[in-house]
């Protein structure tokens, strides 16, 4: 199994942050394997799989690219760059652009195992997994990247106050399949069996959310380490979740009824901001209604104030066939 020595002044400066690039390479893995894991990926597919065929179909090096880098156990090192905390997509992929020929020949051996395929012994491959990442990226994820970026500045919301709560161990445990916190400063990362990592205390931890059913590790040389994980399913798949019930919405008001459905899942003022869309006045006006009402309770997580359904906002959601 992958195991990183974290260094614990490492783990203290880690933090949750933000990357197109993640969000776009974990799109292009789920057009890959071309099947979704909730009715919201398989709608995207529909939507995009058939231009993202059509563009591998026009450029049958790409195709073998792709195909090579993903490999079957380890992502070619320079295909998947480790974004820096505010860069954008482009200036992360102009780093996989940088790349030199041999190296990317020399990462493609290493993720297939093996010799390169005839058609890929070519100098023009950093180029090529630029313009594939920049395709997919342009149509496939910015088209939606500012609901995106709410619902993984949600997720980030919500790690923070567990890690407020039960300390960084409660967080490393939950991200995704395969992680866990072991104890003694080891964080196994994946059960790929590959030699220990030592994060030590001057590099750089960084935890970044896709919205993808994905995750992946990452790093550039000794200084900068990412885990992609999947965010929390309640807000990865909201934008695609079922109308409020018209006999909920009728009764306390279809956005009032749109938050108290979400919050099935303990959620903060500031996620909720971020999930649905509407101010923070709004939001405030909807929690203090339910609160009245007895349908949520709110609790402290360390400098947060979460919110939550309690029995009665359950009975009613359910009752409603939101809840299904």
């Amino acid at each position: 199994m992958g195991l990183w020595q974290i260094d614990t002044d490492a783990l203290a400066r880690s933090r949750f942050v933000l990357s197109p690039f993640a969000e776009t390479f974990a799109s292009l893995k789920l057009l890959h394997m071309g099947a979704g894991a909730h009715p919201g990926e398989e709608a995207w597919l529909r939507a995009h799989l058939p231009g993202y065929r059509a563009y591998l179909a026009a450029d049958p090096v790409a195709a073998l690219l792709v195909r090579a880098a993903l490999g079957r156990s380890w992502i070619a090192d320079f295909f998947c760059a480790t974004s820096c905390e505010g860069e954008s997509f482009e200036q992360t992929v102009a780093r996989v652009r940088a790349t030199g020929p041999a190296q990317a020949r020399a990462d493609l051996r290493v993720s297939l195992g093996g010799p390169l395929p005839a058609a890929l012994e070519r100098d023009d491959l950093p180029e090529r997994a630029g313009a594939l990442q920049t395709y997919v990226w342009e149509e496939t994820v910015r088209p939606y990247w500012e609901r995106r970026r709410r619902v993984l500045e949600a997720d980030m919301v919500a790690r923070t106050a567990r890690v407020s709560q039960g300390g960084w161990a409660a967080v490393l445990d939950s991200l995704r399949p395969g992680t866990r916190w072991i104890g003694e400063s080891r964080f196994q990362v994946n059960l790929h069996a590959v030699p220990p990592r030592e994060i030590a205390a001057g590099a750089e931890l960084l935890f970044m959310p896709v919205t993808p059913k994905a995750g992946w590790v990452s790093w550039e040389g000794r200084e900068r380490y990412a885990i992609v994980y999947p965010c929390l399913g309640v807000l990865a798949e909201h934008h695609d979740r079922r109308p409020v019930p018209a006999g909920l919405g009728a009764l306390v008001g279809t956005a009032r009824a749109g938050v108290l459905v979400l919050l099935s899942t303990p959620m903060s003022t500031t996620q909720l901001v971020a999930v649905t869309g509407h101010g923070l006045g709004s939001v405030g006006r909807h929690l203090r209604v339910l609160l009245d009402a007895g349908l949520v309770e709110r609790r402290r997580a360390g400098r947060s104030v979460l919110y939550m359904r309690t029995a009665a906002g359950d009975v009613l959601v359910d009752a409603s066939g939101a809840g299904r």
